[in-house]
């Protein structure tokens, strides 16, 4: 008579949390991902960060659509915001990740290792972070992205 397997497994909450967006040059409509992993929940300094990494890279105004989380509006960033005219903010709806081409990405990475099977906190933060690039030197992957998104067409 056969037996009922057992599988026994670590239950951890150890996570990885990440800030990411994806850029469009207005003039060639080159695409670039940026992305911050960070071992524990991201918050209000985190995006202001992020946001100023961004600042450093991208010349001109900078126009970042981002969902309505809380962190998103934090005191770090509400300070960022006061510092620079550069950098403008817009909302997306509430509950429309449909509108968000961040979410393509996080998508194309969830299925991508839906069978990876790291041991540790850094060996996945080790594999996230390769399949990331490999995704960011992607052009067609990156596009899909923003073009699988409920965005108004604005690329060629």
């Amino acid at each position: 008579m056969g037996q009922t397997p057992i599988f026994h497994h670590r239950y951890r909450h150890d996570r990885i949390s990440a800030i990411s967006g994806v850029a469009v040059s207005p003039k060639w409509y080159h695409c670039t991902l940026y992305c911050q992993l960070y071992e524990d929940n991201i918050q209000g300094e985190e995006v202001a960060v992020f946001l100023r990494h961004l600042l450093r890279q991208i010349h001109g105004h900078l126009v970042v659509l981002l969902d309505n989380g809380t962190i998103h509006r934090a005191d770090p960033v509400q300070e960022l915001l006061t510092r620079t005219t550069r950098l403008h903010l817009e909302p997306f709806p509430s509950h429309a990740p449909e509108l968000n081409p961040d979410e393509g990405i996080w998508n194309h990475l969830k299925r991508t290792l839906a069978n990876g099977r790291p041991d540790t906190q850094e060996e996945l933060m080790d594999v996230l972070a390769d399949e990331i690039c490999r995704l960011a030197d992607s052009q067609s992957l990156l596009r899909g992205c923003i073009h699988q998104s409920d965005l108004p067409p604005f690329l060629p």
